[in-house]
Order: structure tokens, then sequence, then C-alpha cells
């Protein structure tokens, strides 16, 4: 038997596809964009090819997300907090706190034994999350993909007072202009956002093990931040983006086997392509 999870985040569609021993069999991701349901059948017919499988091959399928709602070929919906509960925990078992920084909000998550047992998370201000990195490294003429190396040449790091999006843009000008070195003002940059997430987090009792999770965890330099800010080691997954679809195909064997139990299986044939586009009545 077959699972997948799809993440329809603020910024990145992700979906995965497991076996019934939990095997991750492929994975697929692309930018949401504004037709949710478009990318997400895009992403999990690139899964199901990857593994060389058929949409009639899986057994169960749950997604998660902002857009969780625009997966029509689901058989469950699941909060994103709890599907990234599970997800980090397949990764690291001994985790009891995770912090997942996306593209437009910051998730701080207490875990025992994979279940989520209290969360926090920021406003609905950029600030603190991917967005506001991405903004800056524009501002500075730079890839967000480098930011985290240039950070790592730093001789010190500029304090930078504006964790306001637009203001921290400014301000970062201003600095430039004076004639500090880019480097330094990268290095502050990632300082500035991991304090703002760390002083999140730390409104939970913070316990080893503690992961980092998100689009931002591929950041380099953001990882030494967060180590810093937080005064203890933190552990990232190779995938970081992964973890909440991965979780919602852990949740998705679950809930077949609960389902078989019970004799509530889903019943009828998905298909892919005619959810491919948005129908005349949702535009």
């Amino acid at each position: 038997m077959y699972f997948a999870g799809i993440d329809v985040g603020s910024t990145m569609t992700k979906a995965v596809l497991t076996n019934e021993g939990g095997e991750l069999l492929s994975a697929v991701k692309g930018p949401t964009g504004p037709e949710h349901r478009r990318l997400a059948n895009e992403v999990m017919r690139g899964a199901l090819e990857q593994a060389g499988l058929q949409i009639d091959d899986i057994s169960y399928i749950v997604a998660t997300g902002y857009g969780r709602v625009n997966v029509p070929f689901a058989d469950r919906q699941v909060t994103e907090l709890s599907c990234h509960a599970r997800g980090v925990f397949s990764l690291f078992p001994g985790v009891k706190t995770a912090i997942d920084i996306g593209g437009q909000d910051v998730k701080c998550m207490k875990i025992n034994g994979g279940r989520l047992i209290g969360f926090v998370m920021n406003d609905k201000c950029a600030a603190g999350t991917g967005r506001f990195l991405e903004a800056t490294a524009a501002t500075l003429g730079i890839r967000l993909e480098d930011m985290g190396d240039i950070a790592s040449k730093a001789t010190k790091r500029v304090q930078i007072s504006n964790l306001c999006t637009i203001f921290a843009q400014q301000e970062v000008v201003a600095l430039l202009s004076r004639g500090e070195p880019l480097e330094n003002i990268v290095a502050g940059l990632h300082i500035a956002l991991a304090s703002r997430v760390a002083a999140l987090a730390q409104r939970l009792v913070i316990e080893p093990d503690l992961a980092l999770t998100g689009g931002v965890a591929m950041n380099t330099g953001m990882v030494r931040a967060m180590r810093e800010s937080l005064g203890r080691d933190v552990l990232v997954p190779e995938e970081p983006l992964l973890t909440g679809a991965l979780g919602a195909a852990i949740i998705a064997n679950e809930a077949y086997r609960e389902a078989a139990e019970d004799g509530t299986l889903p019943t009828g044939t998905r298909r892919l392509e005619e959810a491919t586009f948005f129908a005349e009545e949702d535009l």
C-alpha cells in the first residue's frame, strides 16, 4: 500500500509518497502561486511519476497547509501543526521542541511522542519569516540562497533595529550608503531574525531535542544565528521543507488503518486531470 501527503503552504507546495512501512518513495515541490488546486495536482503528478505509480495506487491521501481545502483528491484534511509535529518526530524521535520558519509564518511547537501538545505562532506581520529575508535580499541585490555564505564572511554583525520588513529595507539601504560591508549587514539581518524567533519560542518551555524546519532552515546563516540566539544545538532535517508533507503521509497511513477497521474506507476513482483547472463557478 502507498500513502501521500500534500502540504500547500503559503509559498511552496510539497507532495511526498511513502509505502506501508513509512519509507519515503518520492518528493516534489514547487512555488504555490495563486492557483492552489492546479499546483497540488502538478506536484502530486510529479511525485507519482518519480515513484512509478498511478493515482489509484495510493490508498489514502492527507492534505495540510494553508491551502489544504484546495486539494480535491485528498481523503482528509489535517492542520499543518499536527502534520509538522508528526513529520519532524519521524526524522528525530527524540525531538520535544520544533520551530518551523516558513515564508509567511513561524510555528513553535511542543511535541510528545509525535503528538502536538502546545504551540505559539507569530502574528500576521511578515517580520520573523522567510519573507523578511526575501525582501531584504532583494533590496541588497543578492540571491536569497546566497545569504548564508555571505553572512559567514562577516567580521561583525551590524545591529538591525527595525524588524518591520519595510523599515528594515530602508535601514539596510542607509547602512550600505554609509559604507557598511554587505556581509556585516547580512549577518546582522540573520541575528535580528533569529532573535525575534527565539523570543517567540521561549514563550514555550524549550526542551531538547530541538529541531528547526521550514524553508528558512536551508539557510546556513540562519541556522548558525538560531543556535546562537537560543544558546543550544538545533537539529535540521536533510529536507526541511518536507516535514509537513511527510507528517501528512504518516497520518494518511494511520487514517487508512482506522478507516479499514471501522469500514469507512474512501470509495470511487481519483482523477488528477479533472481538477487541474478551476471550474467556471470557482472563478
